[in-house]
């Protein structure tokens, strides 16, 4: 494992929008239904794949790296989840693991059909709890020419113990039991409970460990998405509590970037530096601040580390290994 440290630190275009540069609106099907997607087209062959974390809708979730992307040339596919955003499926707002894990697989064979795109030149990009995804997408896609996993969780129980940290007993006894009722009536054909994704300590929602406080700065600046709905079936909640995808870190073949903030409170560190350890050709980069900093302060480190990784490993001849750089 290479270790970087960094504490010093083709439906309509759309070129009005808060992402510089032409884009094409696509589609594309999975299980049944279809997800929609923003295709750059680069100048390269690469195409980066990429979604918003859990609940997070493509723009928020990935307009300011995506441009970044596009702008150094390389081509751009960032899609919605089923059920979320501007894609199709029901119910609404559901974030089940399998059903994303499918949406993963059904964008990268897509890509690989787009104009222009090489197949030996797809890469990977997700945050959050979609990072985690990549570790077990990229297990089992062995054509891939790299993955970054910025800020990943990658096992449930080492997230749910640093939530628990920051939520009143109460507060997590009423979202277990919303969750139980929901999943229930799931079963039963009855609408999705909802929860905010966000909020104080003693409310009923999906994370209010600190950085929460961070989320509307750095996805949502001045509301700049006012479509993007901030709340998620409680059920979703559960089928993230017993998913581990960091076992699947030592079956990543590819170069994998894991980029991990210290002051993380929503995914564990620890957890992500353990699982990167695993993996045969990882690098580690490390960023100051919370589980946003890459959306915020850090952000010009973490594109320059990102670049760098995929003009490294996308454009040029991949290395066969990669010698370990231990934190200084």
């Amino acid at each position: 494992m290479r270790e970087t440290p960094l504490r010093q630190e083709a439906l309509m275009n759309d070129v009005t929008g808060p992402v510089s540069g032409e884009r094409e609106k696509v589609r594309f099907s999975s299980g049944g239904s279809e997800c929609a997607a923003w295709h750059y087209p680069g100048s390269d062959g690469s195409c980066v794949i990429m979604a918003g974390g859990f609940a997070v809708t493509k723009e928020p979730g990935t307009d300011l790296f995506a441009r970044r992307f596009h702008d150094a040339g390389f081509g751009v596919l960032a899609f919605d989840y089923r059920g979320f955003g501007e894609s199709g499926g029901r119910p609404r707002q559901v974030a089940s693991v399998s059903g994303q894990l499918a949406d993963w697989r059904a964008a990268v064979a897509f890509a690989a059909t787009l104009p222009g795109v090489d197949r030996n030149r797809l890469a990977l990009w997700g945050f959050s709890a979609s990072a985690g995804h990549l570790l077990r997408v990229a297990a089992r896609t062995p054509h891939l020419a790299a993955v970054i996993a910025q800020t990943p969780n990658v096992g449930g129980p080492a997230a749910a113990r640093l939530a628990a940290r920051h939520q009143k007993p109460l507060a997590l006894l009423r979202l277990l039991g919303r969750g139980v009722l929901d999943a229930a009536g799931g079963l039963l054909g009855r609408p999705p409970l909802l929860v905010p994704l966000g909020g104080e300590p003693g409310t009923v929602a999906v994370l209010t460990t600190p950085d929460t406080a961070d989320a509307p700065r750095a996805l949502n600046p001045g509301d700049r998405y006012p479509d993007w709905r901030q709340e998620v079936a409680a059920r979703s909640a559960l089928g993230l509590g017993f998913y581990r995808p960091g076992r699947d870190a030592s079956r990543v073949r590819c170069p994998l970037l894991v980029v991990v903030c210290e002051q993380d409170q929503s995914a564990s560190p620890t957890a992500a530096v353990h699982a990167t350890r695993r993996a045969p050709r990882a690098e580690l980069v490390w960023l100051p601040g919370g589980h946003y900093a890459p959306f915020l302060d850090a952000h010009e480190r973490a594109v320059d580390a990102e670049l760098s990784f995929l003009r490294r490993h996308v454009l040029d001849s991949p290395v066969a290994s990669v010698a370990s750089v231990e934190r200084g």
